[in-house]
């Protein structure tokens, strides 16, 4: 049987691309070269199709991030939280926290204090159950920031150390072991030695999150009482 003729003007025309299949690639490629090094050029590449293609479904780069970060946090799981505040805000904290050790990339993209204006809104459930356990507990809206704050930077910053760190040893560039500090002037980090690696790798988040929530409570109760 013999092929029908393809219709006319129709030659050359670029496969259709959806959003979900943009955003596969983006991931794909952020999780081999980091974000810093996504384009919208490299993507379009990676699928296959012009740029031009792409702006019909994204703005600019920070628009796909953007996506990208809302489809991730669409896709966590939500624990049953607690009814007790400070249990709600550890509870949601740790959600956060594992969501980003997920996707280490994202927390450098949000690592500035304006992102909470740039998610959707179904994204940002977990700065909810924060900032509301805060003023369940009896926080000031003012309070309840910076409540939310202090864990933010506290979770940052564990995600992004173990993040970097595990990218050094996976690059064959672990920090050296010290063996050769002087007691004389450091005597504490001479005595732990060696073992400074085993002792920092330990897991303690929930631990220093327990208490940094209970402190912050603590000093917030006496001004947003009453």
């Amino acid at each position: 049987m013999s092929r029908a003729p393809a219709p006319h003007g129709r030659t050359g025309r670029p496969p259709l691309t959806s959003r979900a299949q943009i955003l596969v690639a983006a991931r794909r490629l952020i999780d081999q070269d980091g974000w810093e090094k996504l384009t919208i050029r490299r993507l379009a590449a990676e699928i296959g199709v012009g740029a031009t293609t792409l702006y019909h479904h994204i703005r600019s780069k920070d628009d796909l991030l953007l996506l990208l970060l809302n489809h991730h946090i669409g896709q966590v799981e939500r624990p049953r939280l607690p009814d007790d505040p400070s249990e709600r805000i550890v509870a949601a904290a740790t959600a956060m926290r594992d969501a980003l050790t997920a996707w280490p990339w994202a927390a450098e993209v949000l690592s500035a204090d304006g992102f909470v204006g740039l998610l959707d809104e179904s994204a940002m459930w977990m700065v909810e159950a924060i900032v509301a356990g805060a003023g369940d507990h009896g926080c000031t809206p003012e309070q309840s920031v910076d409540l939310f704050r202090g864990i933010w930077y506290f979770t940052v910053g564990e995600v992004l150390v173990r993040a970097h760190s595990a990218r050094r040893t996976d690059e064959g560039r672990p920090f050296a072991h010290r063996d050769d500090l002087d007691p004389s002037q450091v005597p504490h980090l001479a005595a732990i030695g060696v073992r400074w690696a085993a002792l920092a790798a330990r897991d303690i988040y929930p631990q220093g999150l327990r208490v940094l929530v209970d402190g912050l409570l603590a000093q917030a109760t006496p001004h947003g009482a009453g």
